[in-house]
């Protein structure tokens, strides 16, 4: 009699999940590390973390850039004003060369546009922001696949994208609409990088491939001019990474420098004949003519690239308005605290208007030696790295030759033996090099910038601080796997050594500390009230964010909690005419218009020529009968009036107020044609 074996029992469904599961993604980690494996997952991780409420609505620039923005919206309301090509001929705002106040940048307008052309519903910006969401998981895609191609190490491409795609610092850019020119421009640049890799007979495109990379970063965002040097030097180091057996150095950084610099010499000539602006005062050829040749060289290349004005405003940039050595002081110290910020992204807001970031009272403090060293030290340490690679010529490096299964704990779950790895440094130094080029100009030292700060001028430094992270963990990660000296090791045991465990815990914990702080960040975009309220309790010396949450708190009927905060912004900001008007329009709408008329009479003086702002205020002052025939304060107010007239040039509040007088009655208050535009509303005809 012979007795069948039983079957064994079967584990239950719980692990043979989790089994297959680990399975999967031990054989998705196995393919190379291209844009298309990667994709799918940033692109998730991202809408994950940076999605905003499907109910949000405009916030911050978002006002301007598209709701008030006719070029935007005139593809759903007039579309005989502005043609589709008008991106090229209006400014960021829509605003024509005579009325712009400095950004140009067609493509996020074109993009919009074809949005509102679709039916993107105008309460809301959440599709629009969507642009932002896939653009930012799609660049991370792009640099963990650029990693690959160079470096054949799987354990630096996952984690650089990995790095790049949960910054928490990245919030401002990608949860804010505004923030899509950022986004596009490092499209851009990621492009023009992989465009490097051509080869063979394709070579000869290099210079075309550049060229439109470049293009588009400039189109996007101003700050794509730092591609020009960038990209050449790119080029000079990776070539012989990327093309080991022809690199061809200096002839690719030849056909890269023509690319680049033909985009941006078009892209000047284009701007200057479809945007034409005034040349700016302190450029003009009498301004310098006293001046030293290299001032006059300066002024002559300023006139030729024919950079719109840039608005100045002491509340939104204390730095404008301080001589060049306090104003640099100020910008490393900026400087710093941002970089500060990619490590420990505690607080973001979206606005750091003053005195939250003043002027400094010194040239020498700790920040600002600081930032001077964070701004000379990359470079000198990428002409070090690149130095060092070529003089060791160790641009190959044998594959590990541990036994496959310590390979993988070596290499962060990722097997690398069927592949030769190359020496990072090259990369490197380019990530240092990214660091400083990309944030150089919209960092207040070369000239001076309508902000004094903003999360959103970090997202191309991503770039190379998620690099020199990702070196710097998966180095991490091969120390702690390898085994104390003369310990044998168990190919038929995984490595599960204490230093290993600490190393990828280490990792873990600060990929998901970035992905809380992003999450987190992500849900003050919820609505207006939500972002102005984190913005003021992240930066509470903001007298603009105090100001903007009391606006928001008067939309929804918290009048007591309102005027609160719009003291705060006055005891913050005394001499902004804005916190005062604002301040008597809080209490002339409690309907305590008595109590408003001193600060409308303080407010108005120091507005004489916002129009807006002005008639806000009189027009509240005509609803509350503080204006009516034999009133005290209509004398008083015709006469304050009169004052801010000046010989060659009339003020709106004067115009304002006479109208008010002789049309006050026909008009019920303020011309309609005068009246500020309401919070949500679209351009005025």
């Amino acid at each position: 009699m012979t007795v069948e074996p039983r079957p064994l029992p079967r584990d239950p469904w719980t692990l043979r999940f989790v089994a297959s599961v680990r399975r999967f993604f031990r054989n998705f980690l196995r393919e190379p590390v291209d844009v298309l494996v990667t994709l799918v997952p940033f692109a998730f991780l991202s809408v994950f973390l940076f999605t905003r409420s499907p109910r949000t609505n405009f916030i911050f620039d978002e006002q301007e850039a598209l709701l008030a923005n006719p070029y935007v919206r005139d593809a759903a309301v007039s579309p005989h004003k502005y043609g589709w090509l008008d991106a090229f001929t209006t400014d960021f705002w829509g605003r024509k060369p005579e009325g712009t106040i400095g950004s140009y940048r067609p493509l996020p307008n074109l993009l919009w546009r074809a949005l509102w052309w679709l039916g993107a519903r105008e309460q809301s910006p959440f599709f629009h922001h969507w642009l932002n969401v896939l653009g930012h998981g799609l660049n991370a895609a792009l640099l963990s696949a650029l990693l690959w191609r160079y470096s054949r190490r799987r354990d630096v491409a996952w984690l650089s994208g990995l790095f790049f795609c949960t910054a928490g610092v990245a919030t401002e850019c990608i949860a804010g609409v505004v923030g899509l020119a950022d986004v596009l421009s490092v499209t851009g640049f990621l492009a023009a990088l992989h465009a490097l890799r051509l080869r063979g007979k394709l070579l000869p495109l290099l210079p075309l491939a550049i060229f439109a990379s470049t293009m588009m970063s400039l189109l996007a965002k101003e700050s794509g001019l730092s591609l020009v040097p960038l990209l050449p030097l790119a080029a000079l180091l990776l070539a012989r990474g990327l093309h080991p057996r022809a690199p061809y150095v200096w002839l690719r950084a030849a056909m890269v420098a023509v690319g680049a610099v033909g985009a941006f010499v078009l892209y000047v000539e284009g701007r200057r004949r479809l945007f034409p602006v005034p040349v700016p005062a302190e450029f003009t050829v009498a301004a310098v003519a006293e001046k030293s040749k290299a001032a006059q060289n300066y002024a002559a290349i300023m006139r030729w690239y024919g950079q719109p004005a840039l608005p100045k405003d002491a509340l939104n940039n204390p730095l404008a308005f301080t001589d060049a050595p306090h104003r640099i002081a100020g910008a490393l110290r900026v400087y710093v605290r941002g970089l500060t910020q990619i490590l420990f992204p505690w607080t973001l807001s979206g606005d750091y208007s003053a005195p939250q970031e003043p002027a400094p009272n010194a040239l020498v403090f700790p920040e600002s030696v600081l930032g001077a060293l964070a701004l000379i030290g990359p470079p000198i340490f990428a002409i070090g790295l690149a130095i060092q690679a070529r003089l060791r010529a160790r641009h190959f490096l044998a594959p590990v030759t541990l036994p496959k299964r310590h390979a993988v704990g070596a290499q962060t779950l990722w097997t690398v033996e069927r592949f030769q790895t190359r020496d990072l440094r090259p990369m490197l130094a380019l990530a240092w090099l990214t660091i400083v080029l990309f944030y150089f100009p919209v960092s207040n030292i070369p000239i001076p910038l309508p902000t004094v700060r903003a999360e959103r001028f970090l997202y191309p430094c991503l770039l190379g601080t998620s690099v020199l992270l990702a070196a710097w963990g998966a180095l991490l990660l091969r120390h702690a796997a390898k085994p104390p000296a003369g310990e044998e090791i168990d190919p038929a045991l995984p490595a599960k050594r204490p230093a290993l465990l600490a190393a990828r815990g280490l990792l873990i914990v600060f990929v998901l500390f970035q992905g809380i702080c992003a999450r987190r960040h992500a849900n003050d975009y919820s609505d207006d009230l939500a972002f102005w309220d984190s913005a003021r309790k992240a930066v509470p010396n903001s007298a603009k964010a105090h100001l903007n949450y009391s606006v928001m708190l008067g939309a929804r009927s918290r009048p007591e909690e309102r005027l609160v905060e719009n003291q705060v912004a006055v005891a913050l900001a005394p001499t902004w005419p804005m916190a005062h008007v604002y301040l008597g329009d809080t209490l002339c709408r409690m309907h305590r218009a008595p109590e408003a008329v001193p600060h409308y009479l303080r407010g108005f003086p120091l507005a004489a020529n916002d129009k807006p702002l002005l008639a806000l205020g009189l027009q509240c002052l005509w609803d509350e009968k503080q204006l009516v025939a034999g009133a005290p304060l209509r004398e008083t107010l015709v006469e304050e009036a009169k004052k801010t007239e000046k010989p060659t040039e009339n003020s709106w509040y004067n115009w304002l107020v006479a109208d008010l007088m002789a049309n006050g009655e026909k008009n019920n208050g303020i011309d309609p044609k005068s009246r500020p535009r309401s919070y949500n509303e679209g351009p005025r005809e």
